[in-house]
């Protein structure tokens, strides 16, 4: 799959639990935090949107962890997105950026509301869509 958006992170200590790895529920802070990113690269402003009433809004994530992360991984997270009806669909990955080995593997399943209802096409996000 091609991911026309990456950005580098690196993992903090107080993400990681017990086992000396990063804990489950911070990956998604930073697919959330790459998203955001790449909505600004794209010149996309959630602000200017909600304040139009124009909001997007995750309806579901799955993620498949494949080698956790440690304190001080520096990591990639890449991103492509596709239309799939209603939703966009986030597809993201995190690599370990010292290896390249996967991380993590997640689809990010979103759907735009206006004004409270449900609409399937939004300019700002059709712009990102990519077609394969």
């Amino acid at each position: 799959m091609n991911y026309p958006f990456e950005i580098e992170m690196k993992v903090r200590d107080y993400e990681c639990d017990i086992q000396g790895i990063v804990n489950n529920s911070v990956y998604q802070n930073y697919l959330e935090h790459a998203r955001h990113e790449y909505l600004q690269h794209n010149n996309v402003s959630f602000a200017d949107m909600h304040n139009r009433g124009v909001d997007p809004v995750v309806a579901r994530i799955d993620m498949a962890f494949k080698t956790p992360l440690k304190p001080g991984d520096v990591f990639v997270v890449k991103i492509n997105v596709q239309k799939e009806g209603f939703k966009y669909v986030f597809h993201q990955t995190i690599y370990r950026k010292a290896d390249m080995k996967l991380s993590l593997k997640a689809r990010v399943d979103t759907v735009v509301v206006i004004d409270g209802k449900l609409t399937s096409s939004v300019p700002e996000f059709d712009k990102l869509v990519m077609n394969e």
